[in-house]
């Protein structure tokens, strides 16, 4: 038996193993890296705990929970009676305050068909018709004029329930204007194509506040005398719009991305353009392009905050608003941003989510045994 063999055998440690300590340092090394590297991840490290440390101790250990405007101006921490006191304000804004059951009931329903239609149990066409009914019935709670509801124009509305109607309403019917302009641009027909290349580009090529301010402002000015629009469905349009011109070129991207047997062979079963389109090379292409959708949603979820140019109140703005207030001016700076990223946070990050969801069970990357 060798020498080398014995040592190991007699537990003895050969001369040339490093100590215990430097064996410890070398497992340490994969996480760490250089003494750099190390340096800048201990750095990081202790800034994040003076951040966590700093906002526990503004939100919660030196934090006002009682009292009023007085009582948060001696303090030195969160002012949670401003919340208590303005929480209603911030998600329903001007809606009438004695009102405010209609428009919480429309959210809620408004969330169920939601959370309902992310069931993949209950993807059918019975989906449609539950949409038009809660459609139906939040439009009649938040206007009213109807089983003795009084009437509330759509100036009072604003809040959570203005920016879920806005990007809600905005990206479904965006989605599908922006799938129709993908394929027009896809078309072998000329004219047709040059059509959606026209509006995609120009849409594209201005900001959202432009269109808006175009909606609001530019329109009014074309209409024939007497006739005019409703603010809100003129910034409703140009939602839609700008969100279909996005939409098209994700879509179209994931049009590009099919493979060309797909298209053949479709044509060599005899299928028609649209339905091989429907049934074959569509729903591979929305498959692939669910993370870029995805991102456009969050930022015209997040975007709605735009419409305050056009006078609309969305939930950012009654926030801002409501800080305004000349009895928590100077008190209350940053509870309500606070409060408003909170509830940004919630939503975008459950959107992410259920795309994620959508992914795993889609397999859109077409794994095998995942």
């Amino acid at each position: 038996m060798s020498d080398l063999t014995n040592t190991a055998m007699l537990g003895i440690e050969r001369p040339d193993r490093p100590p215990g300590r430097r064996l410890w340092l070398a497992g340490l090394k994969p996480f760490i890296g250089s003494p750099l590297n190390a340096l800048i991840t201990f750095a990081c490290v202790w800034l994040i705990y003076r951040v966590l440390t700093g906002a526990w101790g503004w939100l919660v250990t030196r934090a006002v929970t009682e009292g009023g405007p007085q009582a948060c101006k001696a303090g030195n921490g969160a002012c949670w009676p401003f919340l208590a006191a303005k929480l209603r304000f911030m998600v329903f804004g001007f809606y009438p305050y004695e009102e405010h059951w209609r428009p919480a009931l429309a959210l809620l329903l408004f969330l169920a068909a939601m959370i309902i239609s992310m069931m993949p149990r209950f993807w059918s066409r019975n989906l449609l018709w539950l949409w038009l009914a809660v459609v139906l019935v939040c439009g009649t709670l938040m206007y009213g004029g109807l089983f003795g509801l009084p009437v509330v124009t759509t100036t009072n509305w604003g809040g959570l329930p203005l920016s879920f109607m806005l990007s809600s309403v905005g990206l479904a019917f965006g989605f599908v204007l922006g799938v129709l302009l993908a394929l027009a641009r896809s078309s072998k027909l000329p004219a047709i194509q040059v059509i959606a290349i026209v509006i995609i580009e120009t849409v594209r090529g201005v900001p959202l506040v432009s269109i808006l301010f175009m909606a609001s402002v530019m329109l009014p000015l074309f209409m024939p005398d007497g006739v005019t629009i409703d603010k809100l469905l003129r910034a409703q349009v140009a939602i839609i719009i700008f969100a279909g011109a996005y939409i098209a070129e994700t879509v179209r991207g994931g049009l590009q991305a099919v493979p060309k047997g797909q298209h053949e062979a479709a044509a060599s079963l005899g299928l028609g353009y649209w339905l091989s389109m429907r049934k074959i090379v569509l729903p591979q292409a929305l498959k692939i392009v669910i993370p870029p959708l995805v991102n456009i949603f969050i930022g015209f979820f997040q975007d709605t905050t735009l419409v305050t140019i056009i006078g609309l109140l969305d939930f950012l703005d009654t926030v801002r608003s409501a800080m305004r207030d000349p009895v928590w001016q100077g008190i209350a700076v940053l509870e309500g941003y606070v409060f408003a990223a909170l509830v940004y946070a919630v939503f975008s990050y459950g959107m992410g989510s259920y795309s994620r969801f959508i992914e795993r069970r889609l397999r859109t990357d077409h794994g095998r045994g995942h």
